[in-house]
């Protein structure tokens, strides 16, 4: 039996691209010694193994030419890919957060509460339309958020 969405949560959209929460919001950092557009430019690239392709959805110039770059049978995803999948989302969505102070602070202002990506669509990353998905993005960012709030606690230990 599936467990119901909680009541005390923060829904929100990863598509949004408004919302400093979302995959395909416009804050570029740095990872793996490359400059990324977005979130989704780095998770849609690292499904691939050859660098080339990986050079093409990273140069993309926007999020539907990063999903469109990705798209397609003829290039080989990575192996292990359904098993890296939430390990990538999570560094990106990290590294997100640490180049920009003003969304980590949003985050950790969230306090314990859970965070849902609120998809009709997706019940893989999101909640699904009968809040029953699996919520993979909500916990990567509760679990950026708990890394965050480890920092900031040994930074003020003396």
């Amino acid at each position: 039996m599936f467990d119901s969405a909680p009541s005390t949560a923060v829904y929100f959209s990863m598509d949004n691209p408004d919302d400093g929460f979302s995959r395909v919001s416009s804050h570029p950092f740095e990872l793996d010694g490359k400059a990324w557009p977005t979130v989704e430019h780095y998770f849609l690239a690292m499904q691939f193994s050859k660098v080339a392709d990986q050079e093409k959805v990273r140069n993309a110039s926007d999020v539907a030419a990063a999903r469109k770059a990705s798209g397609g049978w003829f290039r080989k995803k990575r192996g292990d890919w359904k098993q890296v999948k939430p390990i990538v989302m999570t560094r990106a969505v990290y590294i997100k957060m640490r180049t920009y102070p003003e969304l980590a602070e949003r985050l950790l202002a969230t306090g314990d509460e859970s965070l849902v990506e609120d998809s009709q669509f997706d019940y893989y990353w999101g909640c699904g339309r009968d809040k029953r998905g699996e919520n993979h993005y909500g916990k990567v960012l509760m679990n950026v958020r708990d890394k965050l709030r480890e920092e900031a606690r040994q930074a003020a230990e003396p």
